[in-house]
């Protein structure tokens, strides 16, 4: 069957090498169609799909986008090419996406795709793949391959051999690849996890297993935990036992490297009504690359090395005062049924009595802010174990199979 790939950049200074790569497709039986998000330049290529209408699609003329800051510019042509590609998703006419760029081709390019679904396979093939992607990725299923070379004045030794595999790696997920279900069963559940939370999920996950769901493990690395929320908005997961809340401290403070991508946590399953068990899991330390890493108002304090790359903090009572606060606010807007499982002996293996970041009275000092501010329509209940003890997970499961047999 004939597939119809979509080949995102700027033809002004890319179009060679976009010719060459819709060539490839060609010669496998497919249809490329050419996407120019270039604003400005003499073009080397015509696009099926010219900058004017990239503009457009985006609701502003190419003339008045010009006028524009250089930035603005290029998240325009961004939003417009993502536009343009789910319109020929809706039409039935995209079966992959494949971005060409530079500094500039791929921040544009990376905007479009993150605006299209889960499973669509979409790659990018970029200059600047070689370093900190997560702008470009965000939370979606974005390939990033670096193209070592450099992309000017044509396709040469270097950059055919990396632009082929590039489009065969392509064509490889878009022909044989699974399409991606829009909604999952009624007996999906998702479940949060950090390595210091492997115990309680676990434990959870085999209990729930048991039980005949369906559970998806998302890890609380911001882009994760983001992905999760957006799978829950779109009707693919019928339950949520987010043990593993890091990631809210990142979304508060900002500083952690996994702060959520989409700066939304803990929101999307009280919108959609579904239930949640919610646990405090990782939510007493920040994560930080390499020690040199840690930013200086973080030094001093409790410290793990987790490894060569991860560095977690212990987090001020304080900090966990405001935590609370937080988690309670965005709990009590919930439509569904909600309970909040706090472990009173400690949140993590490191967190926990023996462990380097133990400090009980930061985690009173959340607990005690929480139940200022939690509504009475939020369960909340208090177990005198450690978050990793399989008790703790038998209760999390236990309650969340309560809520799922009264829907």
């Amino acid at each position: 069957m004939v597939k119809t790939i979509s080949i995102v950049t700027t033809m002004d200074t890319k179009g060679q090498e976009a010719s060459y790569v819709a060539e490839l497709i060609r010669c496998r039986g497919h249809c490329p169609l050419l996407v120019d998000v270039s604003p400005r330049g003499p073009l080397t290529v015509k696009a099926d799909y010219p900058r004017e209408v990239v503009a457009k699609a985006a609701g502003v003329s190419l003339p008045a986008l010009l006028s524009r800051r250089r930035d603005e510019i290029m998240a325009e042509m961004g939003r417009g090419a993502g536009e343009v590609l789910k319109s020929l998703l809706a039409q039935g006419k995209l079966d992959g996406v494949m971005g060409l760029g530079g500094n500039q081709g791929t921040a544009i390019a990376a905007i479009a795709l993150q605006a299209l679904p889960f499973g669509l396979p979409k790659l990018i093939v970029s200059t600047v793949a070689s370093g900190n992607i997560r702008p470009y990725i965000g939370h979606k299923d974005i390939v990033m391959l670096f193209s070592v070379a450099d992309f000017l004045g044509g396709p040469n030794t270097v950059s055919r051999m990396i632009l082929t595999n590039a489009t065969g790696a392509l064509l490889g997920m878009i022909e044989n690849g699974v399409p991606f279900a829009s909604a999952g069963g009624s007996r999906v559940v998702a479940i949060t996890a950090l390595g210091n939370t492997d115990g309680a999920v676990t434990v959870a996950r085999e209990l729930l297993v048991a039980k005949g769901y369906e559970v998806i493990v998302f890890h609380a690395s911001g882009a994760s935990g983001s992905a999760m929320e957006e799978l829950i908005t779109q009707g693919m997961i019928q339950s949520v036992l987010d043990l593993t809340t890091h990631e809210l401290l990142g979304e508060i403070f900002g500083d952690d490297i996994y702060a959520p991508t989409s700066g939304r946590r803990l929101e999307a399953a009280g919108v959609t009504g579904i239930p949640q068990v919610v646990g405090t899991g990782g939510l007493e330390y920040f994560c930080f690359g390499p020690p040199e890493t840690i930013p200086l108002k973080y030094q001093g304090r409790l410290t793990h090395y987790h490894n060569p790359y991860n560095t977690n903090v212990r987090a001020t009572p304080e900090e966990l005062e405001r935590v609370g606060q937080v988690l309670a606010q965005k709990l009590n807007g919930a439509q569904g049924p909600v309970t909040v499982l706090v472990p009173l002996r400690g949140w993590t293996y490191i967190g926990s009595p023996g462990g380097i970041l133990y400090d009980p009275g930061g985690n009173a000092l959340f607990l005690q802010a929480l139940k200022a501010n939690l509504s009475p329509q939020v369960e909340l209940i208090e177990l005198d174990t450690t978050l990793n003890d399989p008790s703790y997970a038998q209760v999390a499961v236990e309650r969340l199979a309560q809520m799922m047999s009264k829907l």
